[in-house]
């Protein structure tokens, strides 16, 4: 399980998960999976990123790092 911050930061937007899964260009089946801890791709975690208005080098505000590397 992967420990994010998608859905305390898309409900302090105001934002719902449909408006955020547009943005982001994915289904709102990824941004409910996602929300509730399941791991995604890496291309996936940016443009959750950028569509939530965060900058990439902001990525640990939003997705816990763990002890998987990613790069």
């Amino acid at each position: 399980m992967a420990i994010n911050s998608v859905k305390k930061i898309r409900e302090s937007k105001m934002m719902s998960k449909a408006e955020l899964a547009r943005k982001a260009n994915v289904t709102v089946q990824t941004i409910d999976r996602i929300e509730k801890g399941n791991d995604c791709r890496l291309d996936t975690k940016r443009k959750i990123i950028t569509a939530l208005g965060y900058k990439l080098t902001e990525r640990t505000k939003i997705f816990v790092e763990d002890d998987e590397d990613e790069s």
